[in-house]
């Protein structure tokens, strides 16, 4: 089992290098070609909650990614510094009477993560007062990162 981390500001120009690393490692960890589009669909997804997340509450803090071939499968976790629970308490508070207000950023993140959902083989969504963690797979050939 390999890892490879990596660490970037909560910048929106990093979230293409992140589905751009994301993409290569699949790639050589041995996920399908035809699954390559929604690794990087979901790593870029993971990665943007977490850049506004971070702009909103932490923007000095640095957004982590780990990338893992795990036992035949490609894990992509994403993890930020941004407390879960305020989001979720920005988001309860709304009121949806009039269908022409304009739904705020924190909102979304939750659809963000229903993407996500969609495109990962198999995701996990960790929330806490620390920030959240979502972790993403996909089956990959038993080679692993060891060619890296």
């Amino acid at each position: 089992m390999a890892t490879v981390e990596l660490t970037f500001s909560a910048l929106p120009a990093h979230v293409r290098t992140a589905r751009l690393v994301a993409t290569a490692i699949a790639r050589r960890t041995g996920v399908e070609e035809s699954l390559l589009d929604e690794v990087r669909l979901a790593v870029g997804e993971a990665c943007s909650r977490a850049v506004e997340a971070h702009r909103l509450h932490c923007p000095g803090e640095p957004i982590r990614i780990e990338l893992r071939d795990d036992l035949g499968r490609f894990e992509v976790t994403v993890t930020d510094s941004a407390p879960s629970d305020e989001l979720e308490q920005e988001q309860a508070s709304l009121r949806f009477e009039d269908p022409l207000v304009q739904l705020p950023d924190t909102l979304m993140s939750g659809f963000g993560i229903a993407v996500i959902v969609g495109l990962a083989d198999d995701v996990q969504v960790y929330p806490s007062q620390k920030g959240m963690r979502i972790r993403m797979s996909w089956p990959a050939t038993a080679n692993g990162l060891s060619a890296v």
